[in-house]
C-alpha cells in the first residue's frame, strides 16, 4: 500500500459489524446536526489537490454548511480538473505563487491547507495575512515553535486556526469521551495508542525530512499523541522513548521508523504508545479506568469505527468524517459553537510540544518533562 490514506481505508473497510448492544443509548450521537434555520455557508478553497484533497471534496459534496469555491495548486492541469469538477470560475483558482490575492475574493472565507507538512507553517501565514480564516491539516507545522507563530498569526489578523483533527467530531469517539468526562470509567489509570502500518513508495514526501519533519510519528503516530490527550483527559506532563531503525535506507537520518514512547499525566495515569511506519493493522486505543474500559479498533481510520466498552458494544452509525467535520467547522467558524474536543491551533500547537518531546527522548535516552510554554 501506497500511503496512509490506503492503510486507513482498507483497514476499516474490511472491519466486521456488530450491531448496538441493547439499553445502550450513546448521548453523543446527535450532536453533529446544525441548526436547520441557519443556511449560511462556510466558502472553502483547497489548497494542495493530491489524494486527501480528493476525499475531503468527495466528502463535502454532503455538506449542508461548506463548500468548495477556490482552489490553489502548482499543478496547472489538476486546476482544470477541478475547475470541471466543482463549477469553480477562473477567478477563484491561483498557484502558490499568486494566491495572497485571495484576500480581495469575497467567494473565498477559509483555505484549507492539505499540503506537506514543511508547507503549512509559511502557507499558513500568507492565507492569515489574507485575511482569510485557515484549516490545517495535521500535523499542523513540523515543530513547535512553528506552530505557535502559526497560532500567533492567525490570532493577530482576526481570524480562526483549525486544525484537520476529523476523529474530534466522530460519534463513537465522542461517547467515550463523554462517559469519561461524566466519571463512567472513573478515574482513569492507562492509556495505549497503537498506530502504524508499512509505507510504500520510498520516494513519497512523507519519507523526506525537509517535507515531513520526520516520518512514521508526523504522519500515524500523532493520532495516538493526541488520542492520549482526549482519551485521558489531560496533557501528558512528561515523555520516554526509544527508536527502532530495521531499514536505514528507506528511512534515512530524521526520518523515524518505529518510536515506542510512554506518557505520564498530572493525574498519574500512563499511557504506551506505538507509532510506525513497518506493521500493519495498527489502529487501537484502549482506556482504562477503575470503574470501566473503552476500546476502539478500528479507532482513527475513516470508518466505520468499531468501539465497545465494559457495559456493551457502541459502533454508532457511520457518517463520513470529513462530512462531519467541515459541517462542524463551519459551525465553529460562523457561528461560534464549541466543538466537544477541540480542534483549534492551541489544540495542534500541543501535539508538537509533545513530538518535539518525544524526539528529544528518543536523542538523549532520558525521561523528558514535557513544557508548554
Amino acid at each position: 500500500m501506497n500511503s496512509r490514506r490506503d492503510f486507513l481505508q482498507k483497514i476499516t473497510a474490511t472491519a466486521f459489524s456488530i450491531p448496538l448492544v441493547a439499553g445502550i443509548s450513546p448521548k453523543s450521537f446527535s450532536s453533529t446536526s446544525l441548526p436547520q434555520e441557519n443556511d449560511k455557508v462556510l466558502r472553502v478553497a483547497l489548497m494542495g489537490l493530491g489524494s486527501y484533497a480528493n476525499r475531503v471534496a468527495d466528502a463535502m459534496k454532503d455538506c449542508k454548511r461548506a463548500k468548495i469555491t477556490g482552489v490553489i495548486s502548482g499543478t496547472p492541469s489538476k486546476i482544470k480538473v477541478w475547475q470541471a469538477r466543482f463549477n469553480i470560475p477562473d477567478k477563484n483558482c491561483y498557484n502558490y505563487e499568486n494566491f495572497d490575492a485571495i484576500k480581495n475574493n469575497p467567494d473565498i472565507d477559509a483555505v484549507y491547507i492539505i499540503t506537506p507538512n514543511a508547507l503549512h507553517h509559511p502557507q499558513c501565514l500568507r492565507v492569515a495575512a489574507a485575511g482569510k480564516h485557515v484549516i490545517c491539516e495535521k500535523p499542523m507545522s513540523i515543530n513547535a515553535k512553528e506552530g505557535r507563530e502559526m497560532v500567533e498569526a492567525c490570532k493577530k489578523a482576526g481570524v480562526h486556526l483549525l486544525i484537520g483533527y476529523r476523529m474530534h467530531f466522530e460519534a463513537n469517539t465522542k461517547e467515550i469521551v463523554r462517559m469519561r468526562s461524566e466519571g463512567e470509567l472513573g478515574k482513569i489509570m492507562f492509556f495505549q495508542g497503537l498506530s502504524g502500518f508499512i509505507i510504500g513508495d520510498p520516494s513519497q514526501w512523507r519519507l523526506n525530512r525537509e517535507l515531513a519533519g520526520g516520518g512514521a510519528m508526523m504522519d500515524i503516530g500523532i493520532y495516538s499523541i493526541n488520542g492520549s490527550r482526549y482519551m485521558v483527559g489531560e496533557d501528558p506532563i512528561w515523555v520516554t522513548a526509544q527508536e527502532t531503525k530495521t531499514d536505514p535506507v528507506k528511512f534515512k537520518e530524521g526520518v523515524d521508523e518505529t518510536i515506542q514512547f510512554q506518557m505520564g499525566f498530572p493525574s498519574g495515569a500512563v499511557a504506551s504508545c506505538l507509532s510506525t511506519y513497518s506493521m500493519n493493522y495498527l489502529d487501537k486505543f484502549y482506556l482504562n479506568g477503575k470503574k470501566g474500559f473503552a476500546e476502539m479498533q478500528p479507532s482513527t481510520g475513516y470508518g466505520p469505527i468499531k468501539s465497545w466498552t465494559h457495559k456493551g458494544r457502541l459502533d454508532l452509525p457511520h457518517v463520513t468524517h470529513q462530512t462531519t467535520q467541515m459541517d462542524e467547522m463551519a459551525g465553529i467558524i460562523l457561528d461560534g459553537k464549541v466543538p466537544m474536543i477541540p480542534v483549534d491551533g492551541e489544540e495542534g500547537w500541543k501535539d508538537m510540544v509533545i513530538i518535539d518531546a518525544i524526539f528529544e527522548a528518543v536523542k538523549t535516552g532520558r525521561k523528558v518533562e514535557i513544557k508548554y510554554v
